[in-house]
């Protein structure tokens, strides 16, 4: 009896009851697993993230320790001693987050599954890219004036880039600690694009402008194709060394696919590469998510200000498209401004979408993913701008 009752005080069923919070978190990874699997939000990286978050609060599993990467370091002393604590898989598997090294690898797939042909036949699509990164920095304020630290302000603020491997990348640098419920907020509102970003569009913009038909774009030569990503990796890592990393990779994964002479290294990069990142990633990231961290008012602070940086984003891309149409001849439909953001190729689609509501005629598609991977860009930029300032210690 005495082994028995041992037995039951060492499972996890035991565990759960001296500790109410890890249930909630139990709770709160399946309702992300329904939104992934039946609601379809950003499945591919959704499920995965869930799944994290429900390996690390099941009690007792011991897959993913805190303490040894605690105050944004990781304390390789701690791995493999035969003291303190015995590393579980997602602890070997968060140094891939933690180094870097996860996202940029997911930037070598989204490089080759990019096409830059839209922004290079209409350069001026770069400025509202530019434009929505005003999501970026309107959020950093605004999470200073609610209380958070520079650096934490500056990691919840780069959800307004809607892109998550950017987000993920920067946190890990800055605010280690917010990783989890920023990831969650990322991706859940990159998926809820098409909800968000609607109304804003209307909101800012008359019928009549939302009926002006673009021209078709020119063509774009394989040269130009291929020239490009290499000068702007040299132009960004000379502008904003800290972008290096991701924009470099970003566009190699490009070069990869645009070159005509790596086919399989594109395939590569865009399947099996990407795919396995992916899992890793997401799994890696939701481990983050425990009770202790994941479960205070911080995280609702954080959910908020993500769509404060989506509003703000998708506002300022349509607004200065509207500011470019009192200097062009020939105007363009400000619902492409709002394409801006990084979430390829789906805000895209939502411009198009609302495009054809008010003119039935209307195909806005390619003239909408100039911004759109322009976007991608301009979201790397941002994150290398708050990371040099972080390292200057202006934050």
């Amino acid at each position: 009896m005495e082994a028995i009752i041992n037995f039951l005080q060492q499972t996890g069923f035991s565990l759960i009851a001296e500790n109410w919070k890890v249930l909630v978190m139990i709770l709160i990874a399946f309702v992300l697993m329904y939104l992934a699997i039946v609601k379809k939000f950003e499945p591919l990286l959704l499920l995965p993230i869930a799944f994290g978050m429900l390996l690390t609060n099941l009690p007792g599993a011991e897959m993913f320790h805190e303490e040894l990467f605690a105050e944004g370091h990781v304390h390789w002393e701690m791995f493999g001693s035969s003291e303190g604590v015995t590393p579980g898989l997602v602890d070997y598997l968060y140094l891939g987050v933690k180094l870097g090294i996860y996202p940029c690898l997911i930037f070598f797939g989204v490089g080759a599954m990019t096409d830059f042909g839209p922004l290079i036949a209409n350069p001026k699509s770069l400025l509202l890219g530019a434009a929505a990164q005003l999501g970026i920095f309107f959020t950093f304020i605004v999470a200073s004036l609610l209380g958070f630290e520079g650096l934490e302000a500056a990691a919840i603020a780069i959800i307004g880039g809607a892109d998550g491997p950017t987000a993920i990348y920067v946190t890990t640098r800055l605010a280690p600690h917010l990783l989890g419920p920023i990831a969650v907020a990322a991706y859940s509102y990159m998926a809820l694009v098409p909800v968000i970003q609607p109304p804003i569009m209307r909101l800012l913009t008359t019928k009549k402008e939302r009926q002006i038909v673009m021209k078709e774009l020119r063509p774009v030569s394989k040269r130009e194709k291929i020239i490009f990503p290499i000068i702007v990796t040299v132009f960004v890592a000379l502008l904003v060394p800290s972008a290096a990393p991701l924009v470099g990779c970003l566009m190699l994964g490009n070069l990869f696919k645009e070159s005509g002479v790596t086919e399989r290294l594109s395939k590569t990069v865009q399947n099996e590469l990407c795919n396995i990142v992916t899992i890793f990633l997401g799994v890696s990231v939701g481990a983050t998510a425990t009770a202790d961290t994941f479960l205070s008012w911080n995280t609702l602070k954080i959910i908020l200000l993500g769509v404060v940086a989506f509003g703000i984003a998708t506002a300022g891309g349509v607004l200065f498209a509207k500011f470019m149409n009192l200097f062009l001849k020939n105007k363009i439909n400000p619902l492409i401004g709002s394409a801006g953001v990084s979430a390829v190729p789906m805000a895209a689609r939502v411009s198009q979408v609302e495009g054809q509501k008010a003119n039935p005629g209307n195909f806005l598609l390619m003239h909408a993913m100039g911004p759109n991977v322009a976007g991608v860009i301009g979201s790397a930029i941002a994150a290398g701008v708050l990371m040099a300032l972080a390292a200057a210690g202006m934050l």
